[in-house]
């Protein structure tokens, strides 16, 4: 996966913006106003792309101890988030599924209000 894939497949997603609400290196997915997708520019340039992305705690877990090249999530929440590492050992249909799961929980915790008017978009 290379960084105009990731790019556009966030931005597929309904409601997302795209934000650098940190610096000018870390992009910010969000959905709702919340973030659901975190990555840093730089690291995609060095060659060591990784993106942090929100996970049901029981999952991260399982997915930490199946994959090296998924930690607890950097600068986050170490239960609610994980850094992914792009292009080692987790396939890119799993980092797709990983991006839409963070989608997702974030989605869910909306209000039903803003849930609707970004399914209207």
């Amino acid at each position: 996966m290379n960084l105009e894939s990731f790019y556009e497949y966030c931005l597929t997603k309904k409601g997302v913006t795209e934000h650098f609400p940190f610096d000018e290196d870390t992009l910010v997915f969000k959905v709702g106003g919340k973030m659901f997708a975190l990555s840093s520019l730089s690291q995609w340039e060095k060659g060591e792309p990784a993106v942090n992305l929100k996970c049901d705690p029981e999952r991260a877990q399982e997915l930490r101890s199946q994959y090296d090249d998924i930690k607890p999530g950097w600068h986050m929440s170490k239960i609610h988030w994980n850094t992914v590492a792009i292009n080692k050992d987790i396939p890119d249909s799993l980092v797709k599924e990983l991006i839409d799961h963070s989608y997702e929980l974030v989605h869910k915790s909306l209000t039903k209000k803003i849930q609707e008017e970004i399914l209207k978009k």
